[in-house]
Formats: C-alpha cells, structure tokens, sequence
C-alpha cells in the first residue's frame, strides 16, 4: 500500500509530502500514527516544516500542526515555502538570536502559548516557544522573541530601555512598545488570515518603531 505521507528531513526542518489524491483525512490520520510511532525518534526539537505535494488550506494546515504537536514533541517554529534558499537564511537568523538570547546570564524560556488574555511578566528578555494570541500580552524589561506568532501584545524594554527588540516568526501584532515608544498598525489584519511567512524585528530607529524582515545583517547591528 501506498504511503499518504512521506517525511523527509532537511537542516532543521522536516518535509511532509502528501498524497494529493487521498481524502484530507486519511492524510491527516497517516500523519498523526507517524509521528506518534515515531515519537521517541524525532524527541525534543524546534523545526521548520515544510508541506508538498498537495495545496492544503489554512484550515487544513491548522490541523496538520495540531496533529503533530499532540503526537510528538516537535515544537514546528515556523512553515517555509518553495524558496530553499531564503528559508534557510530566515532559519539561521532565528538561531543566532535564540543563540543570543540563551547565552545571556538571564534569559529565560517559555515553552507555551499564551492565550485566554494571559499576560506574562518579566524582568528578564525572554524566548517564548509558542504563540501569543489577540488580547493575550508579553511584557519584558529585555528583549522578546517570539517562535511563533505575534497577534497580542508585547512590551519590551519596559523599564524605558530603547535598545530592547521584539522578534517573532509572524508579526501581526495588536500593540508593541519599545521603551517609551508605541506602535499599533492602522489596519489589523483579520486573525486567523495566515500571512507570509517572514520572520520580522521590531526595534527603535529614529525615534519611532520600525519593523523590518529579520536577517543576519541586521541582527548584528544590535
């Protein structure tokens, strides 16, 4: 019998492969037995993932990470698309600041999403492994990365430091200040609508936020 799905591995990243002739629900179910059968083997790992084969909705693809998060302990940090190239680029941005950030005497980790309008409070920069939902809030006296999604708020730098950031893999925040500066876009993007995938950092250039796509060159000016 033909396999629904094939996972194939790239530098920190996996790619499923689908069928694109089977019903959406074989595939899923085919997807949820390997990585439950291959749980043990794919242990503890923060990984980009990347879907062929077959166009799936934002619905679908919702479920498909829904699926391997409650089948195994991959976190998936981000979904790149067809340009190799450019996915590894933004993939080592994003390790040279979690690399960054853990190496700090006192940064810390949160390995969950907040949502149901949490807030979370810290006097230290902070790596959330998740994502922050609308009405949800991350404030830091440091910095904030964000492997996930931003769609709340976050508050870096918030004892009036300028030099903090705010890094998330989907920037589509309702609030963000820098120290004393504040930035909330005029035209919010319906939640649940998938942008892009670009992983971007907010910062304070010329006394204003300004956000921009997050690469290596740019990093190493902070």
């Amino acid at each position: 019998m033909q396999d629904l799905v094939v996972i194939k591995s790239f530098q920190k990243g996996i790619t499923l492969h689908l069928n694109e002739d089977a019903e959406f629900e074989e595939v899923l179910s085919e997807i949820e037995q390997k990585f439950a059968e291959g749980k043990k083997f794919f242990g503890k790992s923060n990984m980009a993932l990347s879907i062929k084969g077959r166009h799936v909705s934002d619905a679908e693809e919702l479920r498909i990470l829904d699926a391997i998060r409650e089948n195994s302990n991959v976190r998936i940090v981000c979904i790149v698309g067809q340009d190799e190239e450019t996915n590894r680029r933004y993939i080592k941005a994003l390790q040279q600041v979690e690399k960054r950030m853990t190496s700090a005497d006192k940064g810390q980790f949160y390995k969950e999403s907040l949502k149901n309008k949490e807030v979370l409070e810290t006097e230290h920069s902070i790596v959330i492994l998740g994502d922050v939902y609308p009405g949800s809030a991350v404030i830091s006296k440091g910095s904030i990365i964000i492997l996930g999604g931003l769609y709340g708020e976050a508050y870096a730098g918030d004892d009036g430091r300028e030099d903090a950031y705010v890094v998330a893999l989907e920037m589509e925040p309702e609030r963000i200040k820098i120290g004393d500066f504040k930035y909330k876009p005029k035209d919010k993007a319906k939640w649940g609508i998938r942008p892009k995938v670009q992983p971007k950092i907010a910062y304070v250039k010329n006394e204003r936020i300004v956000m921009e796509p997050l690469t290596k060159e740019l990093l190493s000016s902070f």
